[in-house]
């Protein structure tokens, strides 16, 4: 895959992320306002089990499909592509069903696990998801392997869009029958969502697949054709490493929910109510807003590994390098400034999204710059997996994880403190992980990164643009006394004052905008002011 092409097909899926997490963002409005922060950690509570079940099933398939196809048609050998996605579909399916079945006759088991007796309804409500899940995420990654992001995206927004308009009017139909159902309701969207992505992507599949075998059927050179069960071993070997990897990242998401449980009990300051108010704070108004800039760097993840393979399979380690430098660089340009607007803004934030439940804003002042080093996170675990690295990011995760545990037990029990500890250990834990796949990335592919492009210039663009956007807000809300419209407006000031100061110290790079929409006029536009490269 060229850099154009990986550009490009890294772009589809990162509009299409961030329309979900825009839907996702969106639906959750009317939902915490139905459910309040109590019905809040309900929802979260069994819906975090539910993804780590996920996890274990079926979140390194895709990764691993497209990176072994990637690298099969890198090197023609086009049979062995139609056997990788037989024999994944019939292990992604096997597993998944396993783990559906489990979660849903163990519902009442894993509620008293996770100290959340009142989620026993969401976790029944998601256990089919699991197997759909499973199903569509060979697809995926069959379709993300061959080169094209398409088929993801329009899934991922698909599956998103029923999502949002059925659990609005399924929590709105059980609420009023009891908060644990309603909190149900607001979770069955997911599974008719996923249902929904996977007609979708089934029926792609179907009308482009006599194209697809013939394509796949080119003779081109002799090669070994691989054996059912070569192709099953290489497929768990991929994929376990990456399941590992996510699913310890997952398992940080429960290690809160049960410690924020017991620790807060453990501090004597906080009745049942109330810890899961809070807790319903961190998953439904902290987690959802930090990883709403995240899915950029999550879509330049999936994009970057199989490309970054099919270049390892060539040999080709210069164009390699320029793909890691151009993944870096729009990562950490899109995420600093991401983590300083939201962490000046966030309770005048909160108040414009959660009227009626607004509290939460010292969660995101402590955690925003969280979102710098989630995304850093991914973006580079993309990388490592791409280039033959699948079990370092795991290892580094697990390092991370185990930090965090002893932040999490001293700090949450301070009643002064309480989730804002929980917020604190996910900061250290992904700044961890990080600096250890970051030093690992660098004796791999002995790259030399443009710390210029990647990091200080962007950090300098942004804390002007923090500076303006706090500013701004208080001028606008000096003369309006409007909390929406100064928010509003500040936000938008800001995002010019930053690409202007970015512009102004050369943070642009020439090669980058050529394949960006109207990259030409913006080009002339910068270098009529010597303002790029």
């Amino acid at each position: 895959m060229s850099k154009a092409k990986f550009i490009k097909q890294a772009a589809i899926l990162a509009v299409a992320s961030l329309l979900v997490r825009l839907l996702g963002f969106l639906y959750r409005l009317p939902l915490t306002d139905m459910l309040g922060d109590e019905g809040n950690g309900i929802y979260s509570a069994g819906f975090y089990l539910y993804n780590f079940f996920l996890v274990m099933s079926s979140a390194g398939l895709p990764a691993a499909i497209s990176k072994i196809v990637s690298e099969k048609i890198a090197l023609e050998e086009y049979r062995n592509v139609k056997k990788t996605f037989k024999m994944s579909l019939i292990l992604s399916s096997t597993v998944g069903l396993i783990f559906s079945i489990i979660m849903f006759v163990s519902a009442r088991f894993f509620c008293n696990i996770i100290g959340s007796p009142n989620s026993y309804y969401t976790i029944l409500t998601l256990s089919p998801t699991v197997f759909i899940v499973s199903v569509m995420s060979v697809f995926r990654g069959y379709f993300q392997g061959l080169g094209t992001t398409v088929p993801t995206a329009m899934s991922q927004v698909i599956e998103q869009i029923f999502n949002a308009v059925f659990s609005i009017y399924l929590a709105y139909l059980l609420v009023g029958i009891s908060l644990p159902l309603g909190a149900a309701g607001g979770t069955a969207g997911t599974g008719i969502g996923a249902l929904a992505g996977l007609i979708y992507i089934l029926m792609i599949f179907l009308k482009k697949k006599r194209y697809i075998n013939r394509k796949l059927s080119t003779k081109t050179h002799r090669y070994r054709i691989e054996t059912n069960k070569e192709i099953a071993i290489k497929i768990i070997k991929t994929a376990t490493p990456i399941i590992a990897g996510t699913a310890i990242f997952s398992m940080t998401n429960l290690i809160d929910m049960q410690m924020v449980n017991s620790r807060l009990a453990a501090s004597n300051a906080f009745n049942e109510s109330q810890i899961t108010a809070l807790y319903g704070q961190l998953t439904g108004k902290y987690v959802t807003l930090t990883t709403l800039p995240v899915s950029i760097s999550t879509a330049l993840a999936t994009a970057v590994l199989p490309s970054i393979a099919s270049s390892m399979a060539q040999k080709d380690i210069k164009t390699v390098r320029r793909k890691i430098d151009v993944s870096l660089r729009l990562t950490m340009i899109i995420s600093i400034p991401a983590a300083i607007g939201m962490g000046v803004l966030a309770d005048e934030i909160l108040l414009l999204l959660f009227p009626s439940y607004s509290g939460g804003g010292s969660l995101l002042k402590w955690g925003a710059v969280s979102i710098i080093f989630l995304a850093l996170c991914q973006i580079i675990t993309g990388i490592l997996q791409g280039i033959g690295k699948m079990k370092t990011p795991a290892k580094n995760a697990f390092i991370g994880a185990i930090i965090k545990i002893p932040i999490n037990y001293f700090l949450i029990a301070i009643p002064s403190i309480n989730v804002i500890g929980a917020v604190i250990s996910t900061t250290v834990c992904y700044i961890v992980a990080s600096i250890l796949n970051f030093r690992t990335l660098k004796k791999a592919t002995k790259i030399r990164p443009d710390y210029n492009g990647i990091l200080f210039k962007p950090t300098i663009a942004s804390i002007v643009m923090g500076v303006a956007c706090y500013f701004s807000y208080k001028g606008v809300y000096y003369i309006s006394e409007s909390n929406t419209i100064s928010t509003l407006i500040s936000i938008f000031f800001a995002i010019i004052v930053y690409i202007v100061s970015l512009a102004l110290i050369g943070g642009f790079k020439r090669e980058d905008l050529t394949l960006l929409p109207m990259g030409t006029k913006i080009i002339s536009i910068l270098d009529r002011y010597r303002l790029i490269d």
